[in-house]
């Protein structure tokens, strides 16, 4: 069975929006936010999570903002594995997965994440969607959380974790502080969230 890695770049105050250039929404008014916060050890990490090989998981607006893009880079390991990954596709529009090769995960989404990581081949890496995200923690669809966490509030902007997200439990395996100020940290799913009171006797 395929793992499942969810990959984020995101800010101290949970947005996730716009991070790499004003063009990924120009109604965003901080697009590029991760730009000046530039570090290796941040390409470092996100070589390391997407291994040898890997296939994307991606929201309809994900899918449509990076096919406008990467097609277009011809040079580059990265642009190189990006363009051959199949592309699974959250998508009432099947029709219009120009940007190959690419499949639309069907009508029921989790259905469809279940099937595919059923099959051989290399992991799934899900990038952006913070529709996407509560669904596959809901369902226990995802094995693993990267998230690199800027030092900078955006105060406004979509959330990786929205307000439909499953209250649950995600355990440290990994953590690095990059040069920049960024926090690179790695979580896996560790079950439902526990609570207590520190009123309660030991």
């Amino acid at each position: 069975m395929r793992k499942l890695k969810i990959i984020e770049f995101i800010s101290l105050d949970g947005v996730i929006q716009a991070p790499g250039g004003r063009k990924e929404d120009s109604d965003y008014p901080h697009g590029g936010w991760t730009v000046p916060h530039a570090d290796p050890a941040v390409g470092e990490a996100i070589n390391a999570a997407h291994g040898k090989a890997f296939d994307l998981l991606l929201g309809r607006r994900t899918y449509d903002i990076w096919s406008g893009y990467w097609p277009k880079v011809k040079d580059g390991p990265m642009a190189a594995s990006l363009n051959g990954a199949t592309k699974y596709v959250a998508t009432h529009r099947p029709d219009s997965l120009g940007w190959g090769p690419a499949e639309s995960l069907g009508a029921d989404i989790v259905a469809g994440v279940r099937r595919v990581k059923a099959t051989d081949g290399p992991d799934l890496i899900l990038w952006g969607s913070s529709t996407l995200t509560p669904v596959l923690l809901e369902h226990g669809l995802a094995d693993e959380v990267l998230l690199m966490v800027y030092p900078v509030l955006l105060g406004v902007g979509k959330r990786f974790f929205s307000a439909g997200t499953p209250p649950r439990e995600l355990a440290l395996v990994g953590t690095k502080a990059a040069a920049s100020g960024v926090i690179i940290s790695t979580y896996r799913p560790s079950g439902p969230l526990r609570t207590g009171s520190y009123d309660d006797p030991a």
